[in-house]
Formats: C-alpha cells, structure tokens, sequence
C-alpha cells in the first residue's frame, strides 16, 4: 500500500502514455495519487484528471514560478474548483528563490492570498521551498498558523523539519532521498516522527534510484520508500503503510 502524495500526471511528458502509467501505479500497489496544480491550466487538468480516474485525487494552487500570471479572479476559482469531492488541497504554493521566476513579492503575495482561500476553506496546502527556508518557515508561523500542510519534496534541515512539525505541518520526501549524496535529506528522513512523514515522486521530475535520469512515475514512489524504510530500520511494508496512513490522513481521504 502506497500512495504518491505528489505527482504531475497532467505534465505533457505523460501525453502519450498517461492511462499506462495510472495502470502501472496500479498494478505497482498503489491505493492513490495526488496530482498538484502549477498555474491555473495545470490546476483545472488535475481536476479533470481526479475525475477520471479513481485512483487520482487533485490539488489547485499557483507555484511561485507562476506567481506573476496571476490575476484577481483566480483565486475564487481555485475555491470553486476545491468544492469538488476529490479536490483535497490548495497546492503546490510556495516560494522558491532559486529560479526566481517571478518577482520575489509577488511570490509571497500569492502565496499568502492563497493560503488565506486554504483556511477559508479548512483545506491543507501543499508548500513548494526551494532556496526560501527563512521566509517560506515565516510565512508558516504568520500566515498559516493553526493550519495543517505539508512541505513537499523537503530539502531543509533537521532543525526547520521539527520546527515545521511543531506547526501542525508534514514532511514528504521525494528522489533524492535515494541519491548518495543526499547524507543530511537521509538524516531528515530517519529521524523525523513517523506520524509525520509523506514520500512522493513529484513526477515527471526527481526519478529516484534505479531509474535515475530518465522521465519519473507514481509507480517509482516505491523505491523512495524503501530507501526512507532503509535509513529508518524498518520494514518497507510498515513504512509504506505508515506514509499512506499519514497521507490520508492529512488530506482527509477516507477511500
């Protein structure tokens, strides 16, 4: 029992094989996929997806690389599109000062009109963070307190994941916990609470370990968690099933 608690199924990279890989997710043993909206076109296409197919559930959200496309009105779009029964979250948003794509107030202004819809709306948000660690832990402690969420494909520390923790937040680990040299994202995954812990592929993007270097799939989140079984002493079934558990439980799925 697994479930891939981030993935881009609506990616063009999947437009020639997309109902092929949602059956090898299948047949891999997963019982789910969360498929997160990037701007507002990738958001209505997770929608429709989840509609779909029944091992898909959707999340609508603006990623900061977008942040400066949006308008007024998207926003009370994104809370329709979150009336839909399998739309589970607002996400991915965030921040991310490594591209920087779009100006850095724009990102934080988007991202926290679109927290305000989350808790609005009592959904979970699902957090991009990449080179943003102070201001996106920030936006957390000012914007979204008493909320629930998680930080997608985590790559802070140990000291910002139990902080995050602390909040009411989740930590999800994607591929490159499988990579050598990855030793302080391995140390993360070990010692984090259980009940905290989400793992993903966020694909078509970060193939773990074997797989490495070509196009990634839900049906891989099965090595990323081994490798978090792995660094964690435990069984890969009883992580697996501690994940998914946490999984449902943070986007309050009940299948």
């Amino acid at each position: 029992m697994l479930f891939d608690s981030h993935a881009h199924l609506d990616d063009k990279r999947f437009d020639d094989d997309r109902e092929q890989v949602i059956q090898r997710a299948a047949a891999a043993g997963l019982v789910g996929i969360l498929n997160a909206g990037a701007c507002m076109e990738s958001s209505a296409r997770s929608v429709a997806l989840a509609g779909k197919h029944e091992l898909v559930y959707a999340a609508v959200g603006i990623h900061p690389h977008d942040a400066k496309e949006a308008k007024a009105g998207d926003y009370e779009q994104l809370a329709d599109w979150c009336l839909a029964p399998k739309v589970v979250a607002i996400g991915e948003i965030g921040l991310d000062y490594y591209y920087d794509l779009s100006p850095r107030e724009v990102q934080q202004q988007v991202f926290r009109r679109q927290i305000d819809v989350a808790r609005q709306l009592k959904k979970p948000i699902i957090i991009h963070d990449r080179d943003a660690h102070g201001d996106v832990l920030a936006m957390i402690k000012k914007e979204a307190k008493g909320m629930s969420g998680v930080l997608h494909c985590f790559s802070g520390s140990l000291e910002m994941a139990t902080e995050v923790i602390k909040l009411g937040f989740y930590v999800s680990f994607a591929g490159p916990v499988t990579y050598a040299k990855d030793g302080k994202l391995k140390e993360v995954a070990a010692r984090i609470p259980l009940e905290r812990l989400l793992v993903e592929t966020d694909c078509p993007y970060l193939t773990p370990q074997p797989y490495r270097g070509r196009r990634n799939e839900p049906a891989h989140v099965r090595f990323t968690a081994a490798e978090v079984a792995q660094v964690r002493g435990m069984e890969p079934a009883a992580l697996a099933a501690a994940a998914t558990a946490n999984t449902k439980r943070l986007f309050g799925i009940d299948a």
